[in-house]
């Protein structure tokens, strides 16, 4: 997958889950704060000022930044599965 487009696509899946979290926090059917913190970890990959969030948000609640660290490596081997990269540790 080229580069460009592999950024536009984490660019769009991000902000889409933090469109879905701001809906959620006013709409009883959705998990707001969850849907934030999905677009965050998407988002800290390209903006440094979600990676600085993400970061406060880990050490103020440590259990949640544990939760986003499994969440977040889960997401990659599925992604490199999807997209046929070899497992780089």
């Amino acid at each position: 997958m080229k580069a460009y487009t592999k950024r536009i696509l984490v660019l769009i899946v991000g902000w889409a889950f933090i469109v879905l979290g701001i809906l959620g926090l006013f709409l009883p059917i959705l998990q707001g704060v969850l849907f934030l913190l999905i677009g965050l970890i998407i988002l800290s990959s390209e903006y440094v000022w979600a990676h600085r969030l993400l970061t406060k948000v880990r050490e103020r609640f440590p259990k949640i930044g544990r939760t986003a660290d499994l969440a977040t490596e889960k997401a990659t081997a599925w992604l490199r599965r999807i997209t046929g990269q070899p497992k780089t540790d």
